[in-house]
């Protein structure tokens, strides 16, 4: 799998989330316009990418594709804080 097609299934994965549990009173769902990638690699077989989206939710996603199963998994956080730790 290519680089381009596993980030378009990531959006489409991401848009499908997203709007299968979205609180049907925001009157949001989302487009695969409002998802972005922030990082993405490849290593052999395998691809890693974290995205987000354009809604003031908070949450991110990570995609991992597992090259040898040809199959990926989704994990979604939300970020509760942001903490600066000085050495």
């Amino acid at each position: 799998m290519g680089t381009k097609e596993f980030l378009k299934w990531c959006e489409r994965e991401i848009v499908n989330y997203y709007n299968s549990r979205v609180d049907k009173t925001d009157n949001k769902q989302l487009t695969k316009e409002d998802v972005y990638v922030v990082w993405s690699c490849k290593t052999l077989q395998n691809h890693k990418a974290l995205l987000s989206t354009t809604v003031s939710d908070g949450m991110y996603y990570e995609c991992t594709y597992n090259g040898d199963k040809e199959e990926m998994y989704l994990d979604a956080y939300k970020k509760w804080e942001n903490i600066l730790i000085k050495k």
